[in-house]
Order: C-alpha cells, then structure tokens, then sequence
C-alpha cells in the first residue's frame, strides 16, 4: 500500500469514528435510588430519547436542558412505556403502562407524583413540596376542573424545557413571570370563557408601575404577579383567604416595604406599615374590618402602582372624600400649594399615620398644620381669618358640648327634654358638615354652613335652661304650697280645740 492509500484509509477510517459517534446513545448515566414506580432507566437505555433526537423532534432540543433531564428522568417517567425497548410497538405498548400525550387535566396529577404528598425518593432528594395540590386549591385548578383549557403547571413552567426557577431564563422567573401571566391574563377571549369581569389590562398596567419599569430594567428585586398573589393557591381577590384580599393586603405589600435589609438600595423609608396599623385607616380596617377602608393599593394602586405625585394627592383622596377635595380645589390653597409643589390633604392630615382630624388643627397654636405656614401676628394677613374659622367650629363644637350636660342634668332632674335633645342632633350634622365646609377656607361659606346648627344649639340650649329653671321654680312652689297647707292644717288644728274647749264648758 502506498502513502496516499494510506492516507485514504485512515481518513476513512475518522470519517466511519465520526458517524458512529454521532449515532452513539449518551453515556450512561446511574439514576437515583428508589422504586421502580419513581425512577425511570438509565438515560443510556432510554430508546425513547434516542429515537426522537435521531428524527430530530422539536421536544428533544430543550430536553437536555431540562431540570428533569439534569436530575436523570426520562421520557418513560411522564408518558409511560418501556423505554428499553428497540420496538417502537413494545416500548409504547398501554398494556404495560405507555400513556402517549398527557391530558392537560391529568398534568397536576401526573406532576403531583413528584411535587405532590406522596412520598418518593425524588421528593426527599430535590425537597419538593405539595404544589400540586395547592395548584388545584385555588381558582386556577377550579377553572382546570371546568375546562380542559384551565392553566396547570406546563401552562408557567413549560413542557420538555423547564427551569429552575431560580435561573434568569425560566418563564417563572422574576424578570419573566409577569409576561407568562399576562400570556393568559392579556388575552380577552381565552378570559372570557371563565370569568368576563376580569380586566386584560393588568400586564400593561404593571409596565406603567414603579415595580414594572424596574423590572422591565432587569431588577429582579421589585414585586411581581406572585409576590401579591402567590404562585400556586391563588385566591380570588374577594376570597378572605388570599394575600391581597382587603385586610391582608397591607401585610403583604409590607412583605417587601417594612423589610430594612430588602428597600435598602431603594432609599426609602420601611415604617409605612408600623404607622398605617396605628392611623384611623389602618384601625377602620385591621380592627374594625371596615372593607370601605382604605389600604395600600386604595391610593398607590393596584397593577399600575405609582407613589403619588404632589399634584395626584387631592384627587387620590378624593376618591373617598369627595366634597372635600372638591372645596379644596376652589380654595385659594390651591394655586398656592400647587406652586410650591405641596402635596394637598397630606400637608395637614398626614400620609400613612392619619390621625383623627380635630377642630385645634384649624388654628395657629403650636404645631399645627396653620402654623407650618402662617404665623400669630399683625404680619400675616391671615392669622384673622384663621382665629374667626376655628371660632365658628368651636362655638358649634363647645356649644353642643356644653348643651348636652345641660339637657343631661335636666333629665336628671326629671324633666322632660326629649325634643330639645333629638333637635340636637341637626346640630351634629351640621358640625359634620362644616368640618367638610372648612376646606373651602372662606369664612363666609363656613358660616353659611354653620349658622343653622348654631340656631339649633342656641334654641336647645335654652331649652334644657329653661327646663331647670321650670325644675327649680316648681320647687320653689312646692315648698311654698307645702308651707301655706302646713300653715292652714295648724290653723284647723287650733280652730278644732277651741271649739272642742268651748263644747266642754257649755
């Protein structure tokens, strides 16, 4: 044989090695421990595998990168079958347990095998927990039930290509997991078929939000769909049980915003919980399971959430308060405040620890709201004007004080003061209402609210006076009569013994 014979076998030789490589099933590799119901055969018998990947099947190019591929499952564990068999019709006989394409209500229950309660070796391994269950506790696994087309588990996590959801590529991932639920939750006519009230805007929303743009910006740190709502047992909002129902909706937003070591980078302050639990909406709510109260999303939002802007805080408590922020906007603090950049209503009442508002904040004394800008002297234009309108309220709040211990002692007394009192309450009323009126700050417009319960303490007022007077002039004429009956029965007396006397003489 010369050389270049040589050469030609040789490189004959490479060629036929290269082919036979490329042909070879992988090397084998030892599956975990267990029984023969948890633990598929060894990838290097896996025939299942071997064939799809030599037809070039699309489900073979990501399977490799698969947790359960890496973990050393293979195709049999899922679809059943024998996966030894040479035979495509021995391996994929039903009688000896071959499934074929999973139905996607069977998916929880064939995924629950492993991430379910039952016990199996690759549960003790790999520390999974019961999600399965938990999938089908919540309204994902109710609209399972009502439809095929229900969301189960390869619905977020795929199928022959699934992550780990701690890598940054997973569908379930922080950077992803919004865009897989909007993949459901944008597309009106696949919601439709399970509940047409719900919105298909809450993905756009999110992009809008303070945590969508920083996750859009590759933070994985700000709140998600799952952060709120939880990844498997989801609730529906109105559900007590859920973390964004109305009074666990604090909690969990304080999850991330009480957490010192997580908002750290944010530059934010982490009391906002601590303060809103001891506010008068905080108590309406947590404590007085007042639903009408508001929480953390009734002004940050929901989906779209944005820490309000100086110039949204009016019309974000005008939500509730809406005559107030209406005479708001027509007061002459307005420009004012909206020049300086002030935020409205929190300049007085505060943000997240509103306290109960009295009539003393409408005042110049010492550390009231009227003080952080006006001042108690001839300088300031308006400290007058200040004085006057905290008179108005307090001679309608110290009236009616005053006049209930008076109707109070007259009923004490034993009189009758039923009227004046049920009078009184239009009174209350109107206090009420020029405590809204007051946000106007015009002295005249107060007054005309005002001056009708004014008239009606003025007029109860006298009354419970003149039922204690009335109380004291009958007593007065009681005594007298008491005396003057008294006076007569002696008189009687000393008529009657005389005539007796002169009887005994005669």
């Amino acid at each position: 044989m010369n050389a270049r014979a040589g050469l030609w076998v040789l490189l004959g030789l490479a060629l036929a090695g290269l082919s036979i490589a490329a042909t070879t099933p992988p090397a084998p590799v030892t599956a975990p421990t267990a029984t023969a119901s948890s633990v598929p055969a060894p990838r290097a018998q896996d025939q299942c595998f071997v064939c799809h990947k030599e037809i070039d099947s699309p489900e073979t190019r990501t399977w490799e990168t698969d947790v359960h591929f890496v973990a050393g499952m293979g195709c049999a564990s899922c679809h059943g079958g024998d996966p030894t068999k040479d035979d495509e019709e021995a391996g994929m006989n039903r009688a000896i347990g071959y499934k074929g394409k999973i139905r996607k209500a069977d998916i929880p229950g064939l995924c629950g095998e492993c991430h379910g309660a039952k016990h199996t070796t690759w549960r003790e391994r790999y520390k999974l927990t019961d999600v399965a269950d938990s999938l089908m506790a919540g309204v994902h696994g109710q609209a399972l039930r009502e439809s095929d087309k229900g969301p189960q588990c390869v619905s977020c996590h795929g199928v022959h290509g699934i992550l780990h959801v701690d890598d940054p590529r997973a569908p379930v991932g922080p950077l992803h997991v919004a865009q897989t639920c909007a993949n459901c939750h944008s597309n009106a006519k696949y919601m439709r078929e399970f509940d047409p009230r719900l919105p298909v805007d809450q993905f756009t929303k999110y992009l809008t939000s303070e945590h969508g743009k920083r996750n859009a910006g590759g933070d994985p740190k700000p709140a998600t769909c799952v952060s709120c709502h939880s990844n498997h047992t989801i609730y529906k909002v109105k559900d007590p049980r859920s973390p964004v129902y109305a009074t666990k909706a604090p909690a969990t937003c304080a999850k991330c915003h009480a957490d010192v070591k997580y908002m750290a980078k944010y530059d934010i302050p982490t009391d906002q919980y601590d303060k809103y639990r001891k506010s008068r909406h905080g108590v309406a709510l947590l404590e007085h399971f007042d639903l009408s109260a508001p929480a953390c999303n009734s002004c940050h939002g929901n989906h779209g959430a944005l820490p309000p802007g100086s110039a949204d805080v009016v019309a974000i408590c005008g939500n509730c308060h809406q005559s107030n922020a209406e005479l708001f906007q027509k007061s002459p603090h307005k420009d004012v405040f909206a020049k300086k950049k002030l935020p409205g209503c929190v300049v007085c009442h505060g943000n997240h620890d509103i306290d109960a508002p009295t009539d003393a904040l409408v005042s110049l004394a010492p550390r009231t709201p009227c003080a952080k800008c006006h001042r108690a002297d001839r300088s300031d234009r308006s400290a007058p004007t200040i004085a006057s309108l905290h008179a108005v309220l307090d001679s309608l709040h110290a009236g009616q004080a005053e006049t209930l211990k008076l109707l109070d002692r007259a009923e004490q007394l034993g009189m009758d003061v039923s009227d004046a009192r049920y009078d009184l309450k239009g009174a209350h009323q109107a206090l009420v209402e020029s405590r809204v009126a007051i946000h106007s700050f015009r002295l005249a417009e107060l007054r005309d609210v005002a001056e009708p319960g004014i008239v009606i303490v003025s007029a109860a007022h006298k009354s419970a006076h003149d039922a204690i007077h009335e109380y004291y002039f009958r007593r007065k004429g009681l005594a007298v009569s008491t005396l003057i009956v008294t006076l007569m029965a002696i008189l009687l007396y000393l008529k009657i013994r005389d005539i007796d006397k002169e009887a005994r003489k005669g």
